[in-house]
C-alpha cells in the first residue's frame, strides 16, 4: 500500500479496498510527518469521536482522479486502530488529518467523497517537474 501511494506524488494517503484489497487499513503518508518518519498505518481502524463542529473543506481522491468538490466534515476526530504490529493505539486529529481520517474510514465503509461531495469538478494538476 505505500509504494501504490509513494507512487501518486499528490496523494496522502490510500485505503486497501482502493487497490484491490478487501482489509479494513488504510495508510498516511510519510510526506505529512517530520523526516524520517514513516507512513502511519491503520488497522480495523474505528471512529469514537467526532466533534459537532462541521466544517465544509475541498476534497479529492485517488480513485476519481482529478475529480473535486465540497465535502462537510467533522473538524476534530479521534479515530482507534492497530499498527503492523498490532498495538492498539488513539489518535486524535483535527483539520487535514480529521479530513484523511474520515476519508479512509469511508473508503473502507464502500462511501467514495462523490457520493456526498458538492459542486463536484474537474481540475487537472500538472506538476512542474521536467524528466
Amino acid at each position: 500500500m505505500s509504494e501504490a501511494l509513494a507512487a501518486c506524488e499528490d496523494g496522502v494517503a490510500i485505503a486497501a479496498p482502493q487497490i484491490g484489497i478487501s482489509l479494513r487499513i488504510f495508510v498516511v503518508s510519510k510526506r505529512l510527518f517530520q523526516a524520517g518518519e514513516g507512513d502511519a498505518i491503520f488497522i480495523n481502524p474505528i471512529i469514537t469521536k467526532l466533534s459537532k463542529k462541521r466544517v465544509v473543506m475541498e476534497e479529492g481522491c485517488l480513485s476519481v482522479r482529478w475529480t473535486y468538490g465540497k465535502t462537510k466534515r467533522a473538524d476534530k476526530v479521534t479515530v482507534q486502530a492497530y499498527d503492523e504490529l498490532g498495538n492498539r493505539f488513539t489518535w486524535n486529529a483535527s483539520d487535514l488529518m480529521a479530513q484523511i481520517f474520515q476519508h479512509e474510514i469511508d473508503h473502507l465503509d464502500g462511501i467514495l467523497f462523490i457520493d456526498h461531495a458538492t459542486n463536484l469538478h474537474e481540475q487537472k494538476i500538472v506538476s512542474d517537474k521536467h524528466d
